[in-house]
């Protein structure tokens, strides 16, 4: 398996984050070397957190709050001298995961059929909670060999049986709550060489065991199940649950290599697709009616334009004010004011600097998880380098915000140096750690540790801002980028327009298209945030994420092409929200989610999950903003290079 190379940079923070306290004790980036084991070796089992899950009997999600193994309610067995954090890399921790070790006895090769683990006492209250947590669904989540113990699923298209990990915490059956309380555990070997074996798969099959009873030290009695574990919130109730576990080891053929294979499920691949060749459609649609218009109208246009202002000089000589007989209809005639700055530069001069480190965080992130090095194995990968590569580009957010403020004749240029590294991170930070306040309230492992917060902080001011400060100086000493016309000192009237180039019906149309690129993908994205699982369909992610970008580049300069030739000059910040729109359809297509695939139990869940929609809303405003601006802008220069003008 690969690791994952970084640059310089790269290797600065990835110290940085080495050394950084946390309750973890350090960050690393996980290898995925295969571990090898003899006949009696130990193998062990971590456990993770646990999440919400959707149920056979019920598939709506119910709680967006993850809990710690051992938190106190759940009563879990833990060692004799207390569980041990592992380390994990800074991605885990934002995510949640938090992994530590456990009691369970795991020898390579050898069976146990009922083994005792431990006793717990569950009054009232802790049974009340953990009820709860049966009804909403929750998932036990653990660790063997850096695989996760997963369930065997049927395909419910095609039946095929494939691996989903975690398993459930109980089950309800006639609206009664059974905690499971015995785990047969069945470990896949594959013998790598004589005598040498590795894990390459993991099922748990819990089982709610009623009758079950402790038979000496390490023993127990593993009935049938014919009566089920309840536990009673009744006050004066005593639960006493005996928690036991079975191992059982078994040969496959399967290597190593291609362990992960059956955990990485592509759930309706008919669906992706579909949604691929529908948005190959209207790309393809919209590229032939831009390339219509730079082709043939513009190519008639200018032509036309050219021919005029020959004519003009025929008949009116060097010194002849030729206007009235030049100016013609449509685009041409805004070609004095088309450059002229737009309304508060410095604000959209950060919005576009922000959003091409977006833009090169989010390409580069795609590509180096579809070549494989952010493999599922790797885990915390992803978002350790979202991280690194957010921070790294800071140098060409602040190059990007400098020479487009220059562009615009801004002079604030202190204020855009500091706002372009400040200002988007500051509201992202801020939410986040609203957010985070409301999960820290409810006493979940999702709640990001104050360290790392911290941590975060550090790699902000000593990487990012320093970076983007570089890149703004190096952008503010380069030359403006000079328009090809003069900016007339008196700005032109605007004519009223109507219809669909009106502000709102034209943001909401051209939006639609660049949203119907993703909506697909937005959906499994979302699945797997919420329902805790795998995705790894970066193939389809990397599809999906260049139609979009043609999408957006396409409908934005069609849009603004329409806007000029109706005279209206004002096209920066037009062009911006156009492409932008998009955002306001992915937020609504998290309600729809919230409709369709969710239903609360309680108000802070609805609230974590509008921050974290709204926030992922605004990102992908600011993204598909930043492309429909620098599409239209290159088509402007363009296109008004191409013609005479004295």
């Amino acid at each position: 398996m690969r690791r994952l190379h970084i640059s310089t940079s790269g290797a600065l923070l990835a110290s940085l984050l080495a050394i950084a306290p946390s309750p973890a004790l350090a960050f690393y980036f996980p290898g995925t070397a295969p571990a090898s084991y003899k006949t009696g070796d130990a193998v062990p089992l971590y456990v993770n957190r646990l999440t919400p899950a959707e149920s056979l009997s019920d598939p709506k999600l119910r709680s967006v709050f993850s809990f710690d193994y051992y938190h106190p309610p759940f009563h879990f067995c833990r060692e004799k001298d207390g569980p041990k954090e592992i380390r994990e890399s800074l991605g885990s921790i934002l995510f949640g995961d938090r992994i530590q070790t456990s009691p369970f006895e795991l020898k390579m090769g050898i069976n146990e059929t009922c083994k005792f683990l431990c006793e717990a006492p569950y009054p009232a209250k802790d049974a009340e909670f953990v009820n709860n947590r049966i009804y909403q669904g929750y998932d036990l989540n653990w660790l063997i060999d850096g695989l996760p113990a997963a369930q065997s699923l049927p395909d419910p298209a095609t039946g095929e049986p494939f691996y989903q990990p975690g398993f459930a915490l109980g089950l309800v059956d006639e609206a009664i709550p059974r905690l499971n309380n015995h785990y047969d555990i069945v470990v896949d070997y594959h013998e790598a060489s004589p005598g040498v074996f590795r894990v390459v798969g993991v099922l748990v099959d819990p089982y709610s065991l009623g009758d079950s009873k402790r038979q000496g030290d390490d023993k127990a009695t593993c009935t049938g199940g014919q009566i089920p574990l309840v536990l009673k919130e009744n006050e004066g109730d005593t639960n006493l649950v005996v928690f036991t576990y079975g191992v059982y080891w078994r040969s496959n053929p399967t290597p190593f290599a291609t362990r992960w294979d059956k955990y990485l499920h592509v759930y309706e691949p008919k669906i992706h697709w579909l949604s691929l060749i529908n948005s190959a459609v209207i790309v393809m649609f919209l590229v032939a009616m831009v390339s219509a218009i730079l082709i043939r109208t513009l190519k008639k246009d200018i032509a036309r334009y050219n021919r005029l202002d020959q004519f003009a000089l025929e008949d009116f000589g060097e010194g002849g004010d030729a206007d009235d007989t030049v100016d013609d209809s449509g685009w041409k005639l805004v070609h004095g004011d088309v450059f002229r700055p737009p309304k508060n530069p410095l604000l959209l001069s950060v919005l576009l600097g922000n959003g091409a480190q977006l833009f090169a965080m989010t390409a580069l992130t795609i590509v180096f998880a579809l070549l494989g090095f952010l493999s599922p194995s790797n885990r915390g990968a992803l978002g350790t380098v979202i991280i690194i590569f957010y921070t790294i580009f800071g140098f060409f957010g602040g190059y990007t915000a400098a020479r487009t403020y220059k562009f615009f004749h801004g002079e604030s240029w202190k204020q855009c140096f500091v706002y372009t590294p400040v200002a988007l991170p500051a509201i992202v930070f801020g939410v986040f750690f609203l957010m985070n306040l409301f999960v820290w309230g409810r006493g979940a492992s999702g709640a990001v540790p104050f360290t790392t917060m911290l941590v975060m902080v550090i790699i902000w001011f000593v990487l990012s801002v320093p970076l983007s400060i570089a890149g703004s100086w190096i952008g503010f000493k380069q030359a403006a980028v000079e328009p090809p016309v003069r900016t007339n000192q008196i700005p032109r009237q605007i004519p009223p327009v109507g219809g669909y180039l009106r502000p709102l019906p034209s943001m909401l149309l051209a939006g639609l298209l660049p949203f119907s690129a993703i909506f697909i993908e937005l959906y499994f994205i979302m699945n797997s945030i919420w329902h805790s699982k795998v995705y790894y369909m970066f193939g389809f992610l990397f599809l999906c994420f260049g139609l979009m970008i043609i999408t957006s580049a396409a409908v934005t300069v069609l849009t603004i092409y329409f806007l000029l030739c109706a005279e209206n000059y004002h096209w920066q910040w037009r062009a911006f929200f156009t492409a932008g729109a998009s955002a306001a359809y992915v937020f609504a297509s998290c309600l729809v989610y919230w409709v369709r695939d969710i239903s609360w139990t309680s108000w802070t869940s609805g609230v974590v999950y509008l921050g974290y929609s709204a926030l992922l809303s605004a990102l992908v405003f600011i993204l598909t903003g930043t492309i429909g601006f620098f599409a239209t802008w290159l088509f402007t220069l363009r296109i008004y290079r191409s013609i005479k003008v004295d």
